[in-house]
């Protein structure tokens, strides 16, 4: 009766409580990264530097434009660099979260999987 009950945990609440924990997991690195928000700013200033409306000669002018140009390509390449990192991060999580779950459902066979090996004579060391 016992082992009917862990049995019954574990490929019922055990599972499904992996599985929301893998889920808040990548939902807690989507928000940590923010990858939809980096697209959407992705031309934004460096860290909202901006020369904002200059009024004067037009060296000045021309100066002013590419201190904003040159704010906006390296805030693309930041966001850039942070879009791959992240994205990288959810995948190895995602791929990570996807074993550990089909982990989760073979542990409770292994002692099966061992008592077979053991009487079909099978020995890890003699490979």
């Amino acid at each position: 009766m016992f082992i009917v009950s862990v049995l019954g945990w574990w490929y019922g609440q055990g599972w499904n409580m992996r599985f929301v924990r893998l889920r808040e997991k990548l939902m807690s690195t989507l928000d940590y990264f923010s990858i939809d928000l980096l697209f959407r700013t992705f031309f934004s200033p460096f860290r909202q530097i901006s020369a904002g409306n200059v009024r004067g000669p037009l060296g000045v002018q021309m100066r002013a434009f590419l201190d904003r140009l040159i704010s906006r390509m390296i805030g693309a390449m930041i966001r850039l660099t942070m879009i791959i990192v992240g994205s990288v991060a959810i995948v190895l999580y995602l791929v990570y979260g996807s074993l550990m779950l089909i982990i989760w459902g073979v542990v409770p066979l292994m002692p099966l999987i061992g008592l077979v090996l053991f009487l079909v004579g099978w020995v890890p060391w003699s490979l």
